[in-house]
């Protein structure tokens, strides 16, 4: 299988923790959507990441479709998000929530670092760090296991956190979620965590 797509995407590194976790090998190819536009679009025609090419050819896309797909390989018993009911239902939401925080500090971030000065739009940065925001309270007001088996919802709130450590400073409130903290913390000492770990956030500036 290869990854295609680098850590610095919180979608990637969520699908790449997976795959380690469930003992999936892989290649991992780190085109950018940035620097290779053209070519990463005869991979997905909507030139996003990640892509999961399959040993048989295949080409998966979306995180969501990739994971659903590597949880109906191993199993009920083996999967990172539960099967049904209730426990379902919740690890949806705190994924929905990671998500979701995720979509809007990075909506934000291109804002501010992308788009002309003279065409930015500061109530839509507001507008999007509240809802990030408010994502980011919910999440830290829920109980987090200190000492538990992973699932999605833990994996993709840390690799959602870490994201924001890095890419999202000025405008993530550090110091706000110690239970978000403490997951981090926890998580990031782990070696599937170690091993696709990044230090710099890729997204060009604009000037």
């Amino acid at each position: 299988m290869i990854l295609i797509g680098q850590y610095d995407s919180p979608y990637i590194r969520r699908v790449a923790i997976s795959l380690r976790l469930l003992g999936f090998a892989y290649e991992h190819d780190t085109r950018s959507v940035f620097g290779q536009f053209d070519d990463m679009r005869r991979t997905n025609p909507l030139a996003r990441i990640p892509s999961l090419v399959l040993d048989s050819g295949e080409t998966l896309i979306d995180s969501a479709a990739i994971l659903d797909w590597l949880d109906e390989n191993v199993g009920a018993e083996r999967a990172l998000v539960p099967q049904s009911g209730s426990p379902r239902r919740e690890a949806l939401r705190r994924i929905a929530l990671a998500t979701g925080a995720i979509d809007k500090f990075g909506a934000a971030n291109y804002e501010c670092l992308i788009r002309p000065s003279h065409l930015r739009w500061p109530e839509w940065v507001e507008r999007c760090l509240t809802q990030g925001n408010g994502a980011l309270r919910a999440l830290d007001g829920l109980p987090w296991p200190q000492v538990a088996p992973l699932d999605q919802a833990q994996i993709t709130t840390c690799c959602m956190y870490n994201y924001l450590k890095v890419a999202a400073s000025p405008s993530f409130r550090r110091g706000e979620y110690p239970a978000l903290d403490a997951l981090w913390q926890r998580l990031e000492a782990l070696p599937a965590f170690r091993a696709t770990s990044f230090q710099e956030y890729a997204v060009p500036r604009a000037t």
